[in-house]
């Protein structure tokens, strides 16, 4: 199994943060990245883009169903969500598409080109996912609360 390149974490953390800071989620930092074996036992929900091009794989964003319900929230500016509907998951997969075209915009910088795939959600107990890369998983807090986990499962070509 091949291994995720350091210099592919910093440029999506800042995306990350950078994108849930437009939405107001402010008071966002990251806790210390780690190896993830993809098992989710509870109640998740996530979020799953490809990429193809410069760099090759999968980066997935984690939420238990809590936090999904709150951040489709924010995303329909306050709407309340009691459940994750096709509007909720919509909502949701654009968020996916904000942050990995943030990724993107940094990436271009490093001159690492890259193109994103519709984002695909996934909601459930007991989900395990499996990359041909190792995934590291940093955990993304917002007011020192884990709100997700973004997990890097790429390489490059």
């Amino acid at each position: 199994m091949a291994s995720v390149d350091i210099k592919y974490i910093n440029p999506v953390i800042k995306a990350t943060l950078t994108v849930l800071d437009m939405l107001g989620m402010t008071g966002g930092k990251y806790g210390p990245p780690s190896l993830s074996d993809m098992k989710f036992p509870d109640n998740a929900f996530l979020i799953q883009v490809g990429v193809t091009g410069g760099m090759k794989g999968q980066f997935i964003l984690g939420f238990t169903e809590q936090k999904a319900k709150e951040t489709a929230s924010v995303m329909m500016m306050g709407m309340p969500v009691e459940e994750l509907d096709a509007m909720a998951c919509s909502a949701l997969g654009e968020l996916g598409n904000m942050i990995m075209g943030n990724t993107s915009t940094i990436f271009s910088t490093m001159n690492i080109v890259f193109d994103i795939t519709p984002p695909l959600s996934m909601h459930g107990y007991d989900l395990k996912l499996q990359a041909d890369t190792t995934a590291i998983k940093i955990p993304i807090l917002i007011n020192d609360t884990e709100h997700l986990s973004v997990y890097i499962c790429i390489h490059e070509n």
